[in-house]
């Protein structure tokens, strides 16, 4: 059996203990390395080269010669791609394990989705694709795949303990019944429109390979002007290469009330905010969702505002605006307000006495994520039956937010069929649920 053909098989049957601690196979055994791609070979991938280099980084893609000479510093031995397709069709010749996705956010529902079909194990940075489609056609195929890959979705501070914390409090009923929640995002980043046509693109940066699937527009350098870390704020306000917000840092925020929710996909959203603009997605946004009940909550409302757009307190002494990302729960006790590092709890009721809560004991406590990448490594191998933010529970989670989108721009309250990725009560919506693709690049390649 071939090294990766173990590896996988090790993730289906539950061999991980023998890969990582069998008598024949040691922690530094070659056959205990995973066989990984940078699809976006600098920039955020940067900031996982540490944890990477236990592994075998065995191909390198990134339309940016800089970026690609940095990151061949890092790893000599990769073989270099300008295109990441070329690399996914040497998949077998290369032994490739699994791919980590850090190239910008058009690109992510593709890649995803490429890999998937070459049985690829994922790690893809926020968030999973940029439309309706993109979330679900990924989710899907993962789901029929999710014995034998392990995937995750970077949203890397649900590490933080106190997701664990605000989801033991909302599920254990420190604020009684679960009636309603909220997440907010106070960034504010304004684009008229696509940027007009200046100069050419240098001769170390391939720009038609950087608009990848989407339509084509010319060439600015503003897309590119931002500094490291940030120049994704400089091109996701723009519809073909993001969705502002919402997959931005939208995909971290939601994820602090998504993760205590225990939701499905929403059935309805709604939305209000700016005026629609083809270009660019909005700023000022509230989208409202129906999240279908559960085995311990009933059907409730969920709420997400961005771009100074905000939720009321429903109590007057606490300005929430001064939290500038953060979630509230509103129970039938009481309120929970947090955000990604603390938490607080605001009995309101006539009752709220918190009699009726009991904090459950330390050990039956949620234990903590031991790192957010090495625990989609360990899934990769077998260690653990999966992740935390896989593409089950990230895609649902960016399948509604986009949802809310696809609302906004339709101006209408939407009814949704989660199964047939489809609006059922206003067909001329189902257009804002996918977008359209350059000739040469299908979302199922």
């Amino acid at each position: 059996m071939e090294r990766r053909e173990f590896l996988a098989s090790a993730v289906s049957t539950g061999a991980g203990l023998l890969v990582f601690n069998g008598p024949l196979l040691g922690a530094t055994s070659p056959n205990n390395k995973l066989n990984i791609a940078l699809l976006g070979a600098h920039g955020r991938a940067s900031q996982h080269y540490g944890g990477l280099k236990g592994e075998n980084i065995v191909a390198l893609v990134d339309i940016n010669a800089k970026n690609m000479a940095l990151a061949a510093k890092v790893f000599p031995e990769a073989k270099q791609y300008v295109d990441w397709r070329k690399c996914l069709d040497d998949a077998k010749k290369l032994g490739l394990d699994a791919v980590m996705i850090c190239a910008p956010d058009h690109n992510h529902g593709h890649m995803s989705s490429w890999a998937l079909n070459r049985d690829l194990h994922i790690y893809c940075e926020k968030p999973l694709g940029i439309c309706v489609e993109e979330a679900h056609v990924c989710r899907t195929k993962w789901l029929a795949k999710k014995d034998k890959l392990a995937t995750q979705v970077g949203t890397q501070r649900h590490a933080h303990s106190n997701f664990q914390r605000v989801q033991e409090l909302v599920r254990d009923g420190a604020i009684g019944e679960l009636r309603e929640a909220w997440a907010w995002g106070s960034r504010q980043i304004r684009r008229p429109g696509y940027l007009s046509a200046e100069g050419q693109p240098p001769d170390w940066l391939n720009f038609d390979l950087w608009l990848g699937p989407s339509p084509f527009h010319p060439y600015n350098p503003a897309y590119f002007s931002g500094g490291p870390g940030a120049n994704c704020l400089q091109w996701n306000p723009f519809w073909d290469f993001g969705t502002g917000q919402v997959g931005d840092m939208g995909s971290h925020t939601m994820d602090l009330a998504w993760c205590a929710l225990d939701a499905d996909v929403a059935t309805t959203a709604a939305a209000e905010g700016d005026k629609p603009n083809p270009d660019t997605a909005p700023v000022a946004l509230h989208a409202s969702f129906t999240l279908p009940a559960n085995t311990w909550r009933k059907e409730i409302d969920l709420h997400w505002y961005q771009g100074g757009m905000m939720p009321d307190g429903i109590v007057g002494y606490i300005d929430l605006k001064k939290i500038g990302h953060g979630a509230m729960f509103r129970g039938s006790k009481g309120l929970l307000i947090c955000d990604f590092t603390s938490r607080v709890i605001v009995p309101h009721a006539p009752d709220s006495d918190l009699t009726y809560y009991k904090p459950r004991p330390k050990e039956q406590q949620i234990p903590p994520i031991k790192g957010f990448v090495e625990e989609w490594m360990r899934a990769c191998k077998g260690d653990n039956k999966t992740t935390t933010c896989n593409f089950d529970y990230s895609g649902k989670m960016m399948e509604t937010m986009f949802l809310g989108l696809a609302a906004h721009r339709a101006q209408a309250r939407l009814e949704y069929d989660a199964k047939a990725c489809k609006v059922t009560n206003n067909p001329a919506a189902n257009e804002f649920l996918r977008r359209k693709y350059r000739e040469g690049w299908p979302l199922d390649g």
